[in-house]
């Protein structure tokens, strides 16, 4: 490593950790230059997540979300270039630091999703007429080797909240926030519809079968783990409204070839 990289690789080190010691031969006032620079670092970054969690901040508090967000980039600085990926692993910071409130790590998480959303490449989604004229000639083995091409940027969250209510109340400043629990875990399915990020929360059954198709899977293989979750009637019927659902809602980009 030369001189000038050690130098380099030393000052980024003690941007993020107050505890290293000064280098050799730095006196008082290099010293107060560097805590000018190391503030205005964190300064960005706390910025940065606010931005990108702007209902999680309103849903704990400034205060707390700025606490939150300070330890954040202490204990896990970005690795990225651009502070566009500054808030990778913020939802487990708020599950740990907000283990009491569940919602605040749910709430995080679907933020970070559709933030991710956002900037996914474009496609444009397969009409249910499209996969009926494309279908159309398909026996039970196509049926059952079925693959999905599923839109850019498309996500899953597992919630235990009712993440449309909780979402709508943070629309504004003074919204109080509407915390309720759902009677089971559901999957908040998250897209871009156009230019805006979109979610809708779907059974837990649907989330798992719609995971399988998006890692590759095949409809034969996804409507197994819905025999498995809901038995054999319940799963036939449900399986074409689910396709059906999907068609509507605009996830399905194509079928794999």
């Amino acid at each position: 490593m030369t001189a000038l990289a050690e130098l380099q690789e030393g000052m980024l080190a003690r941007i993020l950790a107050d505890e290293l010691p000064l280098p050799h031969g730095w006196t008082a006032r290099h010293e107060a230059g560097l805590e000018i620079y190391r503030n205005n670092y964190r300064t960005a970054l706390v910025e940065a997540l606010r931005s990108t969690f702007e209902r999680t901040e309103r849903l704990v508090g400034e205060e707390s979300f700025r606490r939150a967000a300070a330890h954040h980039c202490i204990a896990h600085p970005p690795t990225s270039w651009t502070l566009d990926l500054a808030g990778a692993g913020f939802p487990d910071t708020c599950a740990e630091l907000f283990a009491n409130d569940p919602d605040v790590e749910e709430l995080a998480a679907l933020e970070w999703a559709m933030h991710r959303a956002f900037p996914a490449r474009d496609a444009e989604p397969l009409d249910t007429a499209g996969f009926a004229a494309t279908t159309a000639e398909f026996g039970e083995a196509d049926w059952i080797g079925l693959l999905l091409d599923f839109l850019p940027g498309l996500s899953l969250v597992r919630t235990r909240h009712d993440l449309v209510g909780l979402w709508s109340s943070l629309a504004t400043l003074e919204g109080a926030a509407d915390v309720r629990k759902l009677d089971e875990p559901q999957c908040a399915v998250v897209w871009r519809e156009g230019e805006r990020p979109v979610f809708v929360l779907r059974p837990l059954w649907e989330g798992g079968a719609l995971a399988a198709l998006a890692e590759g899977g095949t409809f034969g293989e996804a409507c197994a783990l819905l025999v498995d979750e809901l038995g054999e009637e319940r799963a036939v019927t449900n399986a074409g409204a689910m396709l059906a659902r999907w068609l509507a809602d605009g996830i399905i980009a194509g079928i794999a070839q």
